[in-house]
């Protein structure tokens, strides 16, 4: 692409992405500090990417998610996951009715633009099933009948990770179909204290409507033109390629700790996040720092770690960190 094409990209999505610091300012006025998460969330919204936000509870992640659906128009629901959960409770159900003797379909949570899935390890496989079905085919069948999701669809799914009594793990192929995985952590003391005087206060504050969906799809639309130069593409597959085979390309002392790579996905997740990260710092265009800042949430949990990685609490982040040190930087 030449100067001039680039020039006029970047113009562009500067002017496209105008609302960006009012959706922003507005997200703001409820959340306190949590500036990584709240930009990862918007970044979901425009690459089309679902999130696994893993933390403890009572970091306000069901508040984020509440926010960000107000300041949208969008629609929300909540559906907390517990064991005895079934996929209609998700998806909806046929109801007979004995006065006209037919059935209607009643939808379920899950139709919804912006949907909170509580504590996703809590359900069994069916549920998580029927919703990462959702999640991938943008459908859902009730009885003989299937029905689209709404266009602007993200589910955020939430995992906690000191607690494993009663769970059922998400299988790795399921993980994999999250673009992002977060992990939240706890805000610093001055934010805290900010927290208790903005939520124990004569009002608490809530987001006013500043965006529409149709801003988000057509912001969404820019996005996916984003130039991404061949020599971004080649170290983004420099990054994944070594996650599958780490002596190959400089990191033998990797082997032993991996069980398995990241797959293609990562690489496709990886140029879309990075487009909508530049995006938001009003770019027309992918830098390396934009494949760094967000490599560590679309490859921690697509990299699978060994026996011998967990006897030495080596986590996916530390290899990530390795990896990310000993590639070249285009």
């Amino acid at each position: 692409m030449n100067p001039v094409s680039i020039r006029e990209l970047n113009n562009q999505v500067q002017h496209e992405a105008i609302f960006v610091q009012a959706l922003l300012a507005e997200i703001n006025k409820v959340m306190v500090g949590q500036e990584a998460l709240v930009e990862r969330v918007l970044i979901g919204l425009l690459a089309d990417g679902h999130i696994l936000l893993e933390g403890v509870p009572g970091l306000a992640k069901t508040l984020l998610i509440k926010t960000t659906a107000d300041a949208i128009q969008a629609d929300f629901s909540r559906i907390q996951f517990t064991p005895d959960l079934l996929p209609a409770d998700l998806t909806g159900t046929q109801v007979y009715n004995p006065q006209t003797g037919a059935f209607t379909v009643h939808k379920g949570p899950i139709f919804a633009n912006l949907v909170l899935a509580d504590e996703i390890n809590r359900a069994p496989a069916k549920v998580q099933s029927a919703l990462l079905e959702a999640m991938q085919e943008r459908q859902v069948t009730i009885g003989d009948e299937t029905f689209p999701m709404e266009e602007l669809f993200l589910v955020m799914a939430t995992q906690n990770p000191i607690e494993q009594e009663g769970t059922y793990p998400l299988p790795e192929a399921q993980v994999d179909r999250f673009m992002l995985k977060v992990k939240v952590d706890y805000p610093s003391r001055a934010e805290e204290r900010l927290i208790i005087d903005r939520m124990t206060g004569t009002k608490i504050p809530q987001a006013n409507a500043v965006v529409s969906p149709q801003d988000i799809l057509r912001a969404r639309d820019m996005v996916r033109h984003i130039y991404v130069d061949d020599k971004i593409k080649e170290y983004v597959l420099d990054l994944v390629l070594t996650t599958r085979e780490p002596a190959a390309h400089g990191l033998p002392e990797l082997t032993p700790l991996i069980e398995f790579g990241a797959s293609p996905r990562a690489s496709i997740n990886l140029i879309m996040a990075a487009r909508a990260h530049a995006f938001l710092k009003g770019r027309g265009f992918v830098t390396p720092e934009d494949i760094k800042q967000i490599a560590p949430d679309v490859l921690r949990h697509r990299i699978i770690t060994s026996y011998e990685a967990e006897a030495e609490n080596i986590t996916s982040d530390h290899i990530i960190r390795r990896i990310l040190d000993h590639t070249d930087v285009p």
